[in-house]
């Protein structure tokens, strides 16, 4: 059997999976917030986490909400338009990695250029619950 024909190691599996990751949420923020970031980063953060990490987020408006100084009111819209498609961050995470969403963790940081970190919790492997997404939304 040749290299190409043989199946990925575990360790190709999971840095395959990571990329598909950073790619679908670089694809979420394109289509939630009208562009994407210009650099994504995505680890397994244990065994049940899985972290992503988003450079410069900002959109032109947002960045003038930053020259105005106004750093908690992009926070709070932030935060409340990530949380409103909660379904939409979770979905692809769980299709990538075959796991179920526990809870989902969304922070930015406006004085960092629009750093964003997307965390998920994953139920333990054999474990199940219901997914994040199908939680009601608060």
């Amino acid at each position: 059997m040749s290299r190409d024909e043989q199946q990925p190691t575990a360790h190709e599996a999971r840095t395959s999976m990571l990329m598909e990751i950073s790619n679908a949420m670089v694809q979420l923020y394109k289509v939630q917030f009208g562009r994407g970031p210009t650099a994504a980063r995505t680890y397994w953060a244990g065994p049940d986490a899985v972290m992503c990490i988003l450079e410069d987020t900002l959109t032109p408006a947002e960045r003038n909400l930053v020259k105005m100084g106004e750093h908690q009111r992009l926070r709070d819209t932030r935060i409340f338009f990530q949380y409103a498609t909660v379904r939409e961050f979770c979905e692809p995470i769980e299709r990538i990695t075959g796991r179920t969403v526990r809870a989902f963790h969304s922070s930015i940081d406006t004085k960092a250029d629009g750093m964003a970190v997307e965390t998920f919790i994953l139920y333990p492997e054999g474990r199940e619950g219901p997914s994040r997404f199908e939680l009601e939304p608060s």
